[in-house]
């Protein structure tokens, strides 16, 4: 979506607007190797999304390397949707996931959606890695500036996503599974901030859920 000079939008008349993306062979091969290589360490299931029945050089350029790469992880069960069904299916049989690879623009999609399964966002942790598995980790909501200093925030993802450069980048996977279990522990004794507070729950602030998790670690 982003190019040296300019966008992939513009309005040639102002009853057309054309929007183009931009997809690669050596990147759809980069994120598809990452994608085999992540289910390998997992559950070794694999799941390519698109849309290759419509934008057939585009989405089929991505789906012919996520191909191409099968022969290679032949102990990886590989399997491929069709990305408006995955959207429903996501939510009816999540369990029947794990690893999903897509191009960018479906996977912005689906990730948000794949949070609510959750009960919210502010559960999701996110990471942008690097081939090396160095990267940025942050919560998947962003910096939610229009909550700040409210004490509402959910500080989950932002734990969490210390858990996974723990896990991914650092090598401590250890205390990456302490970190996991303490979040686990506060919330199995009913701890909830008010994005997935639900009666018979106990509501707690930002700082009070943070202290939880902390005091599960000790």
């Amino acid at each position: 979506r982003n190019m040296l000079v300019g966008n992939a939008e513009f309005r040639p008349s102002d009853e057309m607007t054309l929007s183009m993306r931009v997809i690669t062979r050596t990147g759809s091969r980069r994120v598809a190797q990452a994608a085999y290589e992540l289910a390998r360490q997992r559950k070794k299931h694999l799941t390519y999304v698109h849309k290759d029945t419509v934008f057939k050089l585009g989405c089929g350029m991505f789906v012919e390397e996520c191909k191409k790469l099968a022969a290679e992880y032949p102990d990886v069960l590989v399997d491929d949707v069709i990305v408006d069904t995955m959207a429903m299916r996501l939510v009816r049989d999540p369990q029947n996931f794990d690893v999903v690879v897509t191009t960018n623009m479906f996977g912005d999609i689906l990730s948000d959606e794949a949070a609510m399964l959750t009960g919210s966002i502010g559960m999701l942790p996110s990471a942008s890695l690097d081939k090396n598995n160095k990267g940025l980790y942050e919560p998947s909501h962003g910096s939610a500036p229009d909550i700040a200093g409210k004490g509402i925030a959910n500080p989950l993802a932002t734990i969490l996503s210390a858990a996974m450069m723990l896990r991914y980048s650092l090598g401590m996977p250890a205390e990456a599974n302490r970190i996991e279990k303490a979040v686990q522990q506060v919330l199995a004794q009913g701890l909830r901030t008010a994005d997935i507070y639900t009666e018979g729950t106990q509501k707690v602030s930002t700082m009070q859920m943070g202290d939880a998790v902390v005091a599960a670690l000790c």
